[in-house]
């Protein structure tokens, strides 16, 4: 029967032929590990095509994005079908999260970080839209399907118009309202 003294007996003392055995076990995983062996096979190596599906970042300046184009009105059918359940019919989002539209950093209270209110560069918003949108199946939106959405949520914002084409050269000069909202401190390491 098992007692509680039992939990605080003194630790049995290691006797010489168990401390030979681990030195000997462990200077031959040493010799193993320092051989050169060869390492176990887990996985295949990842090729450059496949890791470039992974390097999607787009910078403010809009460097990296990619080939495409789309206008709000054509936004609105890929808003509806892949967004709206999670950010609204409008924008206005189920929870503090997903609000998409209005807010303001001036109110009195915390702030609501929208799109329109906080967002200060419109790449960025493509940017995060095509690697993490929508949120059940990332990464699923052609790059015409992301300029689309892109235009759709910067019209309701009254970024830009309905029909205003966004494209790699037009996106990158969209003046968000917060875009002077940031300290640049990239030049900080």
């Amino acid at each position: 029967m098992y007692s509680k003294q039992d939990s605080f007996r003194r630790p049995t003392r290691l006797s010489i032929p168990r401390i030979i055995s681990t030195l000997i076990s462990l200077a031959l995983l040493s010799s193993f590990t320092s051989s050169g062996a060869q390492a176990p096979s887990l996985g295949k190596p990842v090729t450059a095509s496949q890791l470039s599906g992974f390097d999607l970042i787009i910078q403010p300046d809009g460097s990296g994005l990619p080939a495409g184009r789309g206008t709000a009105a054509q936004g609105e059918s890929v808003f509806r079908t892949r967004c709206q359940s999670c950010h609204g019919e409008s924008g206005e989002g189920n929870s503090s999260a997903t609000v998409l539209v209005g807010g303001s950093m001036q109110s009195e209270g915390p702030p609501l970080r929208t799109v329109g209110s906080y967002w200060p560069h419109a790449t960025t918003v493509f940017d995060f839209i095509r690697r993490a949108m929508p949120a059940d199946a990332p990464k699923s939106l052609t790059d015409n399907e992301v300029y689309q959405a892109t235009a759709f949520v910067l019209f309701l914002n009254g970024i830009v118009g309905r029909d205003e084409v966004l494209d790699a050269q037009s996106l990158p000069l969209i003046n968000m309202p917060n875009s002077e909202g940031f300290i640049d401190q990239s030049h900080i390491q």
